[in-house]
């Protein structure tokens, strides 16, 4: 069996190819989409994401103001900078980049962005749709997953969905996502993690795998059954000998599925390069109804 190997740059060119329109028309009635994004500290990998998010606004002529805070800011400070950005009419999204110092309460600070600039999809209102089955603004990286399974045509519908994984960030919403009877989902969805006994018992399961834990190799070939398709969202960063000093390792060992699964997600290059792509369009998505709560209040 040729395994087919899902990237995600094709995906994403096609997912801008179709946004480029979209803000033209936001464009002739005077609205840029903006996405306002703290960054609280130094935290390395956080500021290189931040970085490749600006320049993924500006190649699609949309906005991205980044709010560079100190690491010993206080929760009154940054409360009151999110408010501001809240009530400041040219923003459409606020992105809080985790993770905070620990004497920050990340619930209480992630709760105080707006539902309607939340373009993460992180404010319980926001998820509450989502279990709902009325999704506003859904989280990134399950977005992206949902989108690549779309472009590759992986079938979903009555298969067995099982997600390694229970984060608010990716496996709560892809359960949600994937159980529900939307275009790209009606399975039936087992989710596990860490504190499960046995769990090559449910990965062989699975039809489609996805993998969100943050452990690199952790899945291997002996773990899945033959033809199962296969979403790796991990990226760890393990050190090694070469120039970087490190390399990217996703949570399923891809060398051992080759020839076993029907498909899988490279690690890099796979989901990661998706969920700034998401991000455009949930902050898109939000200019775009800025716009229809002007005309309905003209």
């Amino acid at each position: 069996m040729e395994t087919l190997l899902l990237k995600g740059k094709p995906v994403l060119d096609s997912i801008k190819e179709a946004l480029v329109p979209r803000v033209e028309n936001l464009k002739e009635s005077d609205i840029v989409p903006q996405l306002a994004a703290i960054l609280v500290g130094d935290d390395p990998a956080s500021h290189v994401y931040v970085r490749n998010k600006s320049k993924a606004f500006e190649r699609l002529n949309c906005k991205s103001k980044t709010y560079k805070i100190p690491a010993d800011t206080t929760e009154k400070d940054l409360l009151e900078l999110i408010d501001s950005l809240n009530k400041d009419i040219e923003i459409h999204g606020i992105l809080v980049q985790l993770p905070l110092p620990k004497h920050l309460d990340s619930k209480k600070i992630l709760n105080s962005v707006s539902p309607k600039k939340d373009v993460d999809g992180f404010h319980p209102e926001n998820l509450g749709l989502l279990l709902e089955g009325s999704p506003n603004f859904i989280p990134c990286t399950p977005s992206g997953v949902l989108e690549i399974l779309k472009y590759y045509n992986i079938p979903v519908s009555g298969r067995h969905a099982v997600i390694i994984g229970r984060s608010n960030i990716v496996g709560k919403p892809m359960f949600a996502l994937l159980a529900q009877k939307f275009e790209i989902g009606n399975a039936t969805v087992t989710i596990f993690h860490t504190g499960t006994k046995d769990i090559a018992f449910y990965t062989k399961q699975a039809d489609i795998l996805i993998a969100a834990v943050g452990l690199p190799n952790m899945v291997t070939g002996d773990m899945i059954k033959v033809g199962a398709d296969i979403i790796d969202v991990g990226i760890n960063r393990v050190d090694d000998d070469s120039e970087k000093g490190y390399k990217l390792l996703g949570d399923v060992d891809i060398n051992s599925v080759m020839g076993k699964a029907n498909s899988i997600t490279p690690v890099p290059g796979g989901v990661g390069p998706m969920t700034i792509t998401m991000l455009l369009v949930n902050t898109i998505k939000s200019a775009e109804k800025s716009k229809k709560y002007t005309l309905d209040y003209c």
